[in-house]
């Protein structure tokens, strides 16, 4: 077969040869990671209903580069940069992800629907039933999103691309979606692809941060609870509680009532009895989401789009901001173990950074490995949960105050 003729019928073979040798082993580089994301969502090391159709989708979308009819390079997903209307109109019609991308990713709505199903599992009387540790634990757990801004600063960044990173140290990718899309928008798709990578480390890596900074004396504490801490909390409570948070919250920070709303409305459903409701939004809602938000990040990590020179800095950065957070969470544990006089397990901090329930369990199965008979769920998913409304509140504060400051 003639070379030209072979290289015009085999086009993903040809922009491999045709590319500059960087653009070329990045896009391996990239299907390699890709394929390895699927395996470790199969073997249940990340989570599989986010690694799974990530990583085919970055193995997919760098094998699948072609010739557009302009002779660029490009693919027939996703254009995440089109603004032109008329351009945005044509491309509906041709990119097949492209209204997905366009109707629920790059205006936050899919994040919310995220955040609606996870309202939807949440029991907040965990945090009802101990409010003082569960918001103390929450925010030593947020450090990572404070710390993080001054050293990305440092690094290079301005205040926004650096607010926007630190976010990934709350550890919650929708809330990571949500500030970026408001605060920087030119690296929201890197810094979103960074998040969502990196909520892996937090069951992969936190274990051995618990290991290192907890010793097994201290891990092996059994709580003893309070007649007061094992009150139960009724629905009624729990909803009243909810839809005046709310509110408040929606009318400390406006820019952030679409999340606020998103997570109430859930745990709303959830404490209204609302059965089969309930069961569409933990269940086709949220999976669809979390899905169809696996797929999108994944064929958006292309090659041309994530050789960004900031790129290395966000993935340092990211590191860093999850590592802050988790010594925080740790720091934050220890604080309570002092100030209840020994009847506190310090391992419970690590669960207010804000995954849910990813690191509450993470904290339980530490804790089980060196004292079957501890059990330290509640106080855990307290702080889980207390992270998550937290981290939201920081979401808020950043998108309403960072714009008005000058440097």
């Amino acid at each position: 077969m003639d070379t030209h003729v072979f290289l015009k019928l085999f086009q993903g073979i040809s922009t491999f040869l045709l590319s500059e040798p960087i653009i070329a082993f990045a896009r391996i580089g990239l299907i390699a990671l890709g394929i390895l994301l699927v395996y470790l969502g199969r073997k249940g090391v990340l989570e599989p209903l986010l690694m799974i159709p990530m990583g085919l989708g970055m193995a997919t979308i760098n094998a699948s580069i072609m010739f557009m009819p302009d002779g660029t390079q490009g693919n027939l997903f996703v254009d995440p940069l089109v603004t032109d209307i008329n351009q945005l109109l044509n491309i509906l019609q041709i990119d097949f992800l492209q209204p997905i991308y366009t109707f629920m990713f790059s205006n936050g709505l899919i994040a919310c629907f995220i955040f609606m199903g996870i309202g939807a599992m949440l029991d907040i009387g965990y945090i009802l039933q101990r409010p003082f540790s569960s918001m103390f634990l929450a925010m030593f757990a947020e450090l990572g999103t404070f710390l993080t801004i001054p050293i990305a600063m440092a690094m290079g960044l301005n205040l926004n691309d650096a607010a926007s990173i630190a976010m990934v140290g709350g550890a919650d990718g929708p809330m990571v979606l949500f500030t970026s899309l408001s605060l920087s928008k030119t690296l929201f798709v890197p810094i979103t692809v960074v998040a969502y990578l990196y909520l892996g480390l937090t069951y992969g890596g936190y274990p051995y941060l618990i290991r290192l900074l907890i010793p097994a004396k201290y891990r092996s504490i059994k709580m003893v609870r309070s007649e007061k801490e094992n009150r139960p909390i009724s629905a009624g409570m729990k909803l009243g509680f909810s839809v005046i948070l709310c509110v408040i919250l929606c009318l400390l920070f406006p820019v952030a009532s679409p999340l606020f709303f998103s997570l109430f409305v859930g745990i709303a459903v959830r404490e209204s009895g609302l059965t089969h409701v309930r069961e569409f939004i933990e269940g086709p809602l949220l999976y669809g989401s979390t899905f169809f938000l696996g797929s999108l990040l994944g064929i958006l990590c292309e090659a041309h789009l994530l050789l960004n020179p900031k790129i290395l800095i966000l993935l340092v950065l990211g590191i860093i901001a999850l590592l802050i957070s988790g010594i925080g969470g740790i720091i934050g544990g220890y604080l309570m173990f002092f100030i209840k006089k020994g009847n506190f397990n310090p391992t419970i901090g690590i669960a207010g950074v804000s995954c849910v329930p990813t690191t509450a369990k993470v904290a339980q199965k530490e804790v089980s490995k060196v004292n079957p008979n501890s059990f330290i769920i509640p106080e855990a998913l307290g702080a889980n949960i207390c992270g998550v409304i937290t981290t939201a509140i920081i979401t808020g504060i950043y998108i309403s105050l960072i714009p008005l400051m000058k440097f």
